[in-house]
């Protein structure tokens, strides 16, 4: 997967994000003018993709096809916008469906662009970054958004987040566990309120703890909620503790949210009023919060200035791996030894491997973090690293892109299991196979960590094919590299690599037959 370069986006302009969220999908089109986002398009279809999620988290072929005719209809309006300016984000209800991939497979029969599907703790840095850029503050905030799956929490200061959490709860997804066919009851509503407080339970003293001196509410729940305070005339900038109780006297003077009848609520919203004032309502009574103002920015604008920020060379990603680097204390000359030769094989053979420099850069990025598992133990460190990456929050990359560092680290030695390697969706798992061919072989040929060792690399892909050139002489030399480059060759048969070393001596080879 790959963006424009600086050069590319002058000349196009244009960019654009998607947000395939729970409730709706928005599709925000803007360009970059003078180092700064103009927005030129905007639009927003009510989908409620997490209203079709069952209890085993299984997405109904209903609520996928909502989705697919929406994603159609922004394939017409991306027309004209190049496809690497085009980022998509989904988010809770592609995270939590375990038939996901199913709803992914469609989408490419009808929309041309990949598809991340990004952590909770991602998408709410995503949403600080684009409160961030859309309004300065100097001191800390607290960002929050009621989505249709899920609630993000965000205190940050300045462009930089300090704290992120993700909640699983939603409008969409309490209004069909808690208010089933729209029906309101004081019974209901504090169930839901209930159950919103025990989900922020442990992040409750972390975040106090932090602190902020602002709170900032975006996207369409609270918007909905500041609106309809300002229409009663209670007040005309914030939201407060008093009046989140008094809209729940309203709210629960009627038996059916078909009946609500308030200045300021819109007919597609009376369904998610109760479900995502029961939310706010927690979320103020257990992080002790007094005001909260609106701010008319989300995800979809922080994923715009991101792009914008990597094609000013900001990329976050490179930021993640050097917090990893220091955190682990790599050991940099190693990784620099192992990067430098994963990126001569990759240029000598990308072209007869169809390799995009976006893995030139995946390649650097699992240089320099494969030893992490090393503050663990030395024993097994292929684990240990691919463990850490696997479950750390890794600000920048979307789910697929940590699975598959992650899986690189994994298997950078010794034997690959085939059957522990997912399926991807945005890469091409052959090409990931080839992918991990280079780095194994950067780290096999780098393992004595000296560089007056490392020899001359020269190699050639042709397919399944790859041809080490090494003379018989340094075989000769260095007959324990010979004899793991003999191994190399019935590990890497097990993703159909196969790996050829003409004058490996013979008995390297006969030792493992």
């Amino acid at each position: 997967m790959t963006y424009l370069t600086p050069s590319a986006i002058s000349a196009a302009e244009l960019i654009a994000a998607v947000d395939i969220g729970s409730n709706s999908f928005h599709l925000v089109i803007a360009r970059i003018v003078d180092g700064a986002l103009q927005l030129l398009h905007r639009e927003k279809q009510k989908v409620q993709l997490a209203d079709g999620l069952d209890a085993e988290q299984m997405l109904s072929d209903e609520a996928m096809q909502r989705g697919l005719l929406v994603l159609k209809q922004f394939a017409d309006s991306l027309q004209g916008v190049p496809p690497a300016a085009v980022r998509v984000i989904a988010t809770y209800t592609l995270r939590r469906a375990k038939n996901s991939a199913e709803f992914l497979r469609q989408a490419q029969q009808v929309f041309p662009f990949p598809i991340e599907v990004i952590s909770g703790q991602e998408e709410a840095r995503f949403i600080y970054q684009g409160v961030a850029h859309f309004e300065t503050y100097p001191g800390q905030r607290l960002v929050i958004d009621i989505g249709g799956g899920s609630t993000e929490f965000a205190i940050g200061q300045h462009f930089d987040p300090i704290k992120l959490a993700s909640r699983n709860m939603g409008c969409v997804s309490y209004a069909k566990h808690f208010f089933p066919k729209g029906r309101i009851s004081p019974k209901r509503f504090e169930r839901a309120v209930l159950q919103a407080e025990q989900e922020l339970e442990n992040i409750t003293s972390a975040y106090k703890a932090t602190g902020w001196q602002q709170v900032v509410g975006t996207s369409g729940t609270i918007k909905t909620i500041k609106d309809i305070i300002v229409a009663m005339g209670w007040n005309p900038h914030c939201i407060e503790l008093e009046h989140l109780l008094k809209l729940k006297e309203l709210v629960l003077q009627v038996e059916h949210c078909e009946d609500l009848n308030l200045p300021g609520l819109t007919d597609d919203r009376k369904t998610l009023i109760g479900p995502g004032l029961a939310i706010l309502l927690a979320s103020f009574q257990m992080l002790g919060i007094e005001q909260m103002v609106y701010v008319d920015a989300a995800l979809r604008e922080g994923v715009l200035y991101e792009m914008s920020d990597r094609l000013q060379h900001h990329d976050i990603r490179t930021h993640t791996i050097q917090s990893l680097i220091k955190r682990y204390a790599v050991d940099l000359e190693q990784a620099n030894r192992v990067n430098q030769a994963a990126q001569r094989i990759f240029n000598q053979v990308k072209d007869d491997w169809h390799l995009d420099e976006s893995w030139a850069e995946l390649l650097q990025f699992a240089a320099s973090v494969y030893e992490i598992g090393l503050q663990i133990n030395s024993s097994s460190v292929q684990r240990h690293s691919a463990y850490i990456l696997n479950n750390s929050n890794l600000p920048g990359f979307n789910q697929e892109q940590q699975r598959l560092l992650a899986c690189l680290v994994r298997f950078h030695r010794r034997k690959i299991k085939v059957d522990d390697i997912p399926q991807f969706y945005l890469f091409s798992n052959v090409e990931f196979h080839r992918v991990l061919c280079i780095f194994r072989m950067a780290v096999l040929l780098n393992q004595k960590r000296r560089d007056d060792l490392t020899p001359d690399i020269e190699l050639k892909a042709q397919a399944s094919q790859l041809t080490l050139l090494l003379s018989e002489e340094w075989y000769q030399q260095h007959s324990v590299l010979a004899a793991d480059l003999a191994a190399e060759q019935q590990y890497l048969r097990r993703i159909d690599v196969q790996l050829d070393c003409p004058g490996l001596p013979q008995d390297s080879i006969e030792e493992l037959t």
